[in-house]
């Protein structure tokens, strides 16, 4: 496939990063790039799915939404490494808490993502349910934490396919059984096609619902309330 892809409208491969910051909601994309970028050019728009490109401490960064799921994640992330040459995505999403230790905007780094998701094998017949991610850009996004004195958990990350699960023992299966503490919806796709592409992969989450307590963000909340993380993952 050549670009402009069905979903990314960029023509020139020079007006993205090499590395991209990838929230799930376009708004927070934006709301990043308003916020920490300088010299801020909008890169794509297509199915107001949001990119931009801008600096951060004069290096050149791109800030582009997933959309919500690993089915989106894929076709975005899959894109920008494929046929736009990035070589790292970090994921800066929203996750719910299986664990009562894991409080409201407690900051989580992904150790490695576990999923019944069939997206790694139906793309590639990869087999796995537990992917890791790239070493050394978690080993970055460790180093940037420290330096900043804030505080991150790592973690297994559940990946699931529905948001809405009914089973009662669904989430206490997938902390006691499986060993995830935190449940997102797209790391495990961000993570099989680093792993297909050789490409570098990381996944750096907010708890924005607490599953056992009830507690969660609001709508702005999950838009802009996430700092810490978006900085964590700026410096790295």
């Amino acid at each position: 496939m050549n670009i402009p892809t069905p979903h990314i409208e960029i023509t020139d491969k020079n007006l993205i990063a090499d590395t991209v910051l990838m929230p799930g909601d376009p708004l927070r994309a934006k709301y990043i790039a308003d916020t920490y970028l300088t010299n801020v050019t909008q890169i794509n728009a297509v199915r107001n799915v949001f990119g931009y490109t801008g600096l951060y401490k004069d290096k050149k960064i791109t800030v582009f939404a997933s959309g919500m799921g690993i089915p989106s994640i894929g076709i975005y992330s899959y894109e920008l490494y494929k046929f736009y040459d990035v070589k790292r995505i970090i994921r800066i999403g929203s996750c719910g808490s299986y664990t009562k230790s894991l409080k409201l905007y407690d900051v989580v780094l992904a150790k490695d993502a576990f999923s019944t998701s069939t997206y790694a094998k139906t793309m590639c017949n990869d087999l796995r349910h537990i992917i890791e991610p790239s070493a050394e850009l978690n080993k970055a996004i460790k180093k940037a934490a420290k330096e900043m004195e804030t505080p991150i958990h790592l973690a297994r990350v559940n990946s699931e396919d529905a948001f809405y699960v009914t089973d009662p023992h669904h989430n206490t299966e997938m902390r006691d059984e499986v060993g995830c503490e935190v449940v997102e919806m797209e790391s495990f796709g961000l993570f099989a096609n680093a792993s297909l592409l050789h490409k570098q992969a990381a996944c750096l989450l907010t708890v924005s619902d607490e599953i056992e307590t009830g507690k969660n963000a609001s709508i702005e909340e999950r838009q802009t309330a996430f700092n810490k993380m978006m900085l964590i993952a700026l410096n790295a």
